[in-house]
């Protein structure tokens, strides 16, 4: 026996492959490199775009923390004056409380945003300690409990971890560390300001006399430490700020030295308008010394040195060194925006890089494929189309039309290649020609069977009719009530056995021999269909409208009717009753209600034979199961009656609904309401479940 060598075997394994599995073997190396390299690209891109993400959260936080210190110190320090002087409840000190409160909340807003590095998260907790100590400080501002310039000193413990955030401060640039110390260096300054401005209120305002011994020298010390403080931190900023660094300083000093004259020059127009004496205040450096020399305040407001006075200025120095913190911040927020920018459009560009690469190689497999497997797609679309498409849709106008008025032509699937492929196509043209003939010689035979259908059933019919007139010939001469009860019951047999050869006509797609050519009450249309049902005696009629039917329609209207009443008399007991009710719609149209009393249908079963209703199927061995649902729904597609059967609303019995449209309603007016389309819903609950009798 022969046998296959291994590279041989190999061979014929890969010649199995789809060719799905072919183009993947292809580009899987340069893909394979192309997603590697490429991820390494954008994993380096997102990576320093999360950086400078984090960057930027930073500032964001700095620029809350800073907000938040400034205005925690000015609290303090526009809260000497009115608490020295016992006004706890001062509109000025409860608005600056008030604005702290609000940037604690940014403050923790932003800190929710932040990234959580060690180094952040040690020192929001040093903010953490000082944001407990501020309600007890706010609470014994500048009594006994806080004597001296403890209040002042005390708010250190909330602004100044609040200032050392600046050093987590890291947007990417080259003098990272230098523009942190530039930032901590003006914030030292301004923290040093605040504390000058609050001193040296407090020495103006508060009553000497009422100080313990050595407790003024303290305060004095304390006041000329700060306004050293203040010069070192300027020469810090010197010596850490850029050129434009220095010159924003000097332009901020120099803008609040002219803000400092405007004002001097609107006190001296004011006290010149009242008519009182003005002490031009001198310069802020001389109201520091003078403050510091230890003069008393009647001392210092003869040189025009006063608490309003020293306040105004110092805070025009104060607002100068906050504009340039701001700006800094400002500054460094708008650089980790600018790195974050570019950082996320080189990711998304590298990104975008390694998409279309790999596009690029998907559209050149692509391209092979077509040449490779365009005449396959093409033979699978159009085999599925004829199974899905087009063969169902001729048989369905076989089983609708005349078959030799049905094209038989059949349309080949436009695959005109010799090879292989172009052979199987040929062959299912064949398959789909030899189906529409077997379809074609089916709507022949089941033509023949119509037509066998109708014969038997119109001599059926001229039989019957001699019957029905033979039996009312003896129901005319019989004074035997017994016997005539008899005959009674042998017309109304003879009656559903002419609606059974109705029933074949309808199979057989014949038209009703006789029509009536006037309008008939509706009302006398159930009746005549009541006529024809065996146990009519159990069929009660109520609260039917004046409503009356075109003629064209009523031979098939009693002939429907005739047929659901029957099924509503077999199909429950013979000691209920059977209930028919109408009523007219809003919308133009009436609603025929038949209700029994039967034993119901499974859910399933329910929803079959509702579809059967909606959709009369085609005439086949199942049909004689089922007739009456065949022929109801046969008749109600003729006139666009709807017809549908529900649970009835007790828990036993069934309802048969009819909705009659307007168009066989004789003098039917326009609707009164604008409904898009009637729901058989009327005297059902919502929501029940269906169920319902057979069909005989």
């Amino acid at each position: 026996m022969p046998t296959t060598s291994r590279p041989a075997r190999r061979l014929l394994f890969v010649r199995n492959w789809r060719v799905a599995h072919k183009l993947h073997a292809i580009l899987l190396v340069p893909v394979l490199v192309a997603l590697v390299l490429g991820g390494l690209r954008v994993r380096h891109s997102v990576d320093t775009w999360q950086a400078a993400d984090d960057a930027v959260r930073v500032a964001e936080l700095v620029q809350t923390a800073n907000r938040y210190a400034s205005d925690a110190i000015n609290e303090r320090d526009v809260s000497v004056a009115p608490l020295l002087k016992g006004d706890r409840t001062s509109s000025t000190v409860t608005r600056a409380r008030r604005v702290t409160d609000a940037d604690a909340v940014a403050f923790d807003r932003a800190v929710a945003r932040m990234p959580q590095t060690p180094g952040l998260l040690r020192r929001v907790q040093l903010v953490r300690a000082g944001e407990q100590l501020l309600p007890t400080v706010r609470a014994d501002a500048f009594t006994s409990k806080l004597k001296g310039v403890r209040t002042e000193e005390s708010y250190h413990a909330l602004q100044h971890p609040l200032m050392e955030i600046s050093n987590e401060l890291g947007f990417g640039s080259s003098n990272q560390a230098s523009f942190g110390r530039t930032l901590y260096a003006i914030s030292l300054t301004q923290a040093a300001e605040s504390l000058i401005r609050s001193i040296g209120t407090h020495l103006l305002v508060e009553d000497r006399s009422t100080l313990a011994p050595g407790e003024l020298q303290a305060q004095l010390g304390s006041f000329s430490s700060y306004v050293y403080l203040e010069q070192v931190a300027l020469q810090e900023y010197a010596g850490a700020g850029t050129a434009d660094d220095m010159t924003r300083l000097r332009e901020a000093l120099a803008a609040a030295e002219q803000r400092g004259k405007a004002q001097t020059a609107q006190a001296a127009q004011r006290a010149r308008a009242a008519g009182e004496a003005f002490v031009a205040p001198p310069s802020l450096a001389q109201m520091n010394s003078e403050i510091w020399s230890g003069k008393s305040a009647a001392e210092l407001a003869a040189q025009g040195i006063t608490p309003e006075s020293f306040f105004a200025a110092s805070t025009l120095g104060f607002d100068a060194y906050r504009g340039i913190e701001v700006n800094l911040t400002d500054t460094a927020l708008a650089g980790a925006h600018d790195i974050a920018d570019d950082a996320r459009s080189e990711a998304i560009t590298n990104a975008v890089l390694v998409l279309v690469s790999i596009l690029v190689a998907l559209l050149l497999a692509s391209w092979v494929a077509r040449t490779m497997s365009r005449s396959m797609r093409q033979l699978s679309a159009s085999a599925n189309d004829i199974a899905e498409q087009r063969l169902p849709a001729t048989l369905a106008r076989l089983t609708r039309s005349v078959p030799e008025r049905v094209d038989r032509q059949v349309e080949p699937i436009p695959i005109t290649t010799r090879d292989e492929i172009g052979e199987v196509a040929r062959a299912f043209d064949h398959v789909h020609r030899e189906a529409v003939r077997i379809g074609v010689q089916q709507a022949i035979v089941r033509g023949n069977f119509n037509t066998i259908f109708t014969n038997l059933a119109r001599r059926n019919q001229s039989l019957i009719e001699r019957q029905l007139a033979l039996i009312t010939n003896l129901e005319g001469k019989e004074t035997d009530s017994d016997q005539l009860a008899n005959l009674f019951k042998l017309d109304h047999v003879a009656t559903r056995v002419r609606r059974n050869g109705e029933n074949l006509l309808v199979l057989g797609g014949e038209e009703p021999t006789q029509q009536w050519n006037r309008p008939l009450p509706l009302v006398d249309v159930i009746r005549a269909a009541t006529a024809e049902v065996e146990q009519y005696e159990r069929i009660e009629l109520s609260g039917v409208p004046e409503t009356e039917i075109n003629g064209p329609a009523v031979t098939d209207l009693v002939h429907l009717l005739a047929e659901l009443l029957e099924n509503a008399t077999i199909y429950s007991s013979p000691h209920s009753k059977v209930r028919v009710t109408a009523a007219g719609l809003p919308d133009g149209m009436t609603m025929v209600e038949i209700h029994d009393e039967g034993i119901g249908l499974p859910p399933a079963e329910l929803a079959d034979l509702n579809h059967g209703l909606a959709n009369p199927p085609t005439v086949d061995v199942s049909i004689s199961q089922r007739m009456g649902l065949f022929v109801v729904g046969r008749l109600a597609d003729r006139h666009g009656i709807r017809a549908q059967l529900r649970p009835a609303a007790t828990e036993t019995g069934t309802t048969a609904l009819v909705l009659l449209p307007r168009t066989i309603i004789h003098g039917a007016p326009e609707p009164a309401v604008d409904v898009d389309s009637t729901t058989l819903s009327l005297s059902v609950p919502a929501g029940t479940l269906p169920g319902f009798e057979s069909w005989d």
